[in-house]
């Protein structure tokens, strides 16, 4: 009651809100991932999608609304920052490890590894600290799931 007195929700209140802005944060990163080589195609909403929804248990249009939450909070901001801080402050480092893995799959959702998108993942990774070799192993779990023994990047043949 006092907590609400003072603007404040209630616990559960601000766990819901807790929630939300954790959704959001790696909903925008997940976008900044596919957008980074400027090009987010149908392919690479598609699975920013079915991450969105395995990780958090959403329904398809629950996953649909927090893509475009993440993308308007993506846009609206100049900085990874606020998004990383939400994701170290909420998440464990095995979580954290998660979140790489998810975005190592919308990196390389094209088949290709774009150098600015892998320059990305290892600022991110650094920023919620998820060391180099961790961030490294998440690529390869990733392309083991996939099928692929490595990946090309864009400069490459």
């Amino acid at each position: 009651m006092l907590r609400e007195l003072l603007g404040f929700g209630t616990a559960t209140e601000e766990a819901e809100k807790d929630e939300t802005s954790l959704r959001v944060a790696a909903a925008a990163l997940l976008v900044e991932t596919a957008s980074i080589d400027d090009a987010f195609d149908e392919k690479e909403r598609e699975v920013v999608k079915r991450l969105l929804q395995e990780r958090f248990g959403l329904a398809a249009a629950e996953a649909h609304r927090l893509l475009a939450e993440g993308q308007r909070s993506r846009d609206a901001s100049a900085q990874l920052y606020g998004f990383a801080r939400a994701i170290k402050e909420r998440l464990d480092p095995a979580e954290r490890i998660e979140l790489v893995e998810m975005l190592w799959e919308v990196a390389l959702a094209d088949g290709a590894l774009d150098p600015l998108e892998d320059t990305l993942l290892r600022r991110i990774g650094g920023l919620i600290d998820v060391p180099d070799r961790e961030r490294g192993l998440a690529r390869q779990r990733v392309l083991a799931r996939r099928g692929v023994e490595g990946t090309r990047t864009e400069t490459e043949p």
